[in-house]
């Protein structure tokens, strides 16, 4: 009876003084601080849409607060709000939508979605999407869908200028659960805060920001009753077990192939024998679908006359030799894949985009030096727009640096799937099976070889979702990569698709 007590004892000291309905804490020794509000900085803009429509908003930055009940602070997040401006709104603030949203990493600041397809700013770049010279421009952006819904652009937890409170432990906020934890608590605090309950909500998410996205699906839902409108998916990626090149694990290998066949086309290394991309990936899903994928399952149990067959279709479609793909067992790691591709030329490919090429030391390497679609292409243009965009035009101070993809957020506890692939997959099933009204549209790009198309069509297929939900998913594709917004005809195609999706959802 007294170890009974005790227990509960203990039960109740740590309910006391360590539970907090935001998100998980654990005490640390320095001694954690109430703080007040950061003041924010509030700016008026207008912005000429690109039906020639001009709107009067507001841009409110700066940092929101999340405390515990006892009032001490756990961390600074830091937000850019876009809002109509109350003259201009033809529905009232409770009808008007607002999309929360965040590029991923993990450890990635919103900086991508913000300065490149969704802001009211975006960098210039060429039609293609490369980088033009620094110290590059920014612009008015006339895509932006400031036009449809508010956006609130948040950043997680050591990226951007968001940072622990002081006196906690970053480790707080560095994992699968915390991150939605701690977003999750972010967004209620905004609702709530400006008055955002009765409005439609809606999530955007890019790359790792689709997984929280999809996490912060049911999250939401069953932490705060708040059930979402819609999700915005760029360049999706919800079961990990689709891009793991593990040993044993052969599903990336089928699942990948399709972006290999767009890029080998798209670097012209099939030989003309296929004029039309939409019928090569037609032929190549139906290769995957079927002969491929019993290739893989059949291991060491294929024939030497099946696997050279296979080798030479592989060839075909990749434009790599048939001995090469013999010599990888008909299994090609997208890294090989970058190097491999153009190396008699002494080329590589992106990872983000395999549209962009680079240039290594070692032509005779097995990976290349640099993702050229990332070094060569958008870091330095971004970096530059979002530090003038938030000193110079929204007025904020700070002497923090702006962590645009940072390694602060390392390492990235996975604690919730030990020995298991991360698949939040099934907390969107969940999630849409709670609310019906859920709407999700995906945007693919057929030559983003860090989230295939395929590999997020094989993982909507497998949700299993009931027969009268699946109409609630509707997939675009682009002939771009990763970041389909900064390929010129891919952003006017997005910008449509997804402002439809906003007027047929909000009917």
């Amino acid at each position: 009876m007294k170890h009974t007590a005790s227990i509960f004892s203990i039960f109740l000291i740590y309910t006391l003084i360590g539970f907090c309905p935001v998100f998980s804490q654990k005490k640390d020794n320095k001694k954690l601080v109430k703080e007040e509000d950061p003041k924010l900085s509030i700016t008026k803009h207008q912005l000429k849409l690109l039906d020639g429509k001009t709107i009067n908003y507001t841009a409110t930055c700066g940092h929101l607060i999340l405390r515990n009940e006892a009032g001490e602070s756990r961390a600074k997040i830091f937000f850019t709000a876009y809002t109509l401006d109350e003259t201009q709104k033809s529905v009232s603030l409770s009808k008007r939508p607002v999309t929360f949203t965040f590029n991923g990493g993990p450890g990635s600041a919103s900086v991508w979605l913000h300065m490149g397809g969704l802001g009211p700013k975006r960098i210039l770049m060429t039609e293609k999407g490369e980088a033009l010279k620094p110290p590059y421009k920014i612009e008015d952006n006339p895509y932006s869908w400031l036009g449809e819904t508010d956006l609130v652009f948040i950043d997680p937890v050591e990226t951007g200028y968001s940072r622990p409170a002081e006196g906690v432990d970053k480790k707080e906020f560095l994992g699968y659960k915390k991150d939605i934890e701690s977003v999750g608590a972010f967004i209620n605090l905004y609702t709530s805060k400006y008055g955002r309950w009765s409005s439609p909500k809606f999530l955007a998410g890019e790359s790792y920001g689709t997984t929280r996205a999809a996490g912060l699906s049911g999250h939401l839902q069953n932490r705060y009753g708040m059930y979402l409108k819609g999700l915005v998916l760029i360049s999706a990626i919800t079961n990990f077990q689709t891009a793991r090149f593990n040993r044993g694990n052969d599903l990336p290998y089928p699942l990948f192939l399709p972006t290999y066949s767009a890029l080998a086309w798209y670097h012209k290394q099939l030989d003309g024998k296929y004029p039309d991309l939409n019928e090569l990936l037609k032929e190549v899903e139906d290769f995957v679908l079927n002969e491929y994928s019993t290739a893989l399952m059949k291991g060491d149990r294929l024939s030497s006359e099946e696997k050279n067959s296979v080798a030479q279709k592989l060839s075909d479609f990749t434009g790599l030799s048939q001995s090469y793909i013999v010599q990888t067992n008909l299994r090609i790691n997208i890294m090989r894949f970058c190097k491999e591709l153009r190396r008699d030329e002494g080329i590589t490919i992106g990872r983000l985009d395999g549209r962009m090429e680079g240039l290594d030391f070692d032509d005779a390497g097995e990976t290349f030096d640099f993702d050229p679609s990332y070094n060569a292409t958008i870091y330095g243009p971004y970096t530059m727009a979002i530090h003038h965009h938030l000193k110079n035009n929204l007025r904020f101070e700070t002497e923090l640096p702006y962590e645009i993809l940072t390694g602060r957020v390392r390492p990235w506890n996975y604690d919730n799937v030990q020995n298991e692939y991360l698949n939040v997959s099934e907390t969107l099933r969940q999630a849409m099976h709670h609310n019906h009204d859920l709407q999700v549209i995906i945007c693919n790009g057929y030559y983003d070889l860090a989230t295939p198309y395929f590999a997020t069509d094989y993982t909507i297929n497998h949700m299993f979702l009931d027969e009268s939900l699946k109409k609630n998913i509707r997939m675009t594709y682009y002939e771009a990569g990763h970041m389909m917004y900064i390929h010129q005809p891919s952003l006017e195609k997005m910008q449509k698709d997804v402002l439809d999706y906003y007027q047929e959802v909000l009917k």
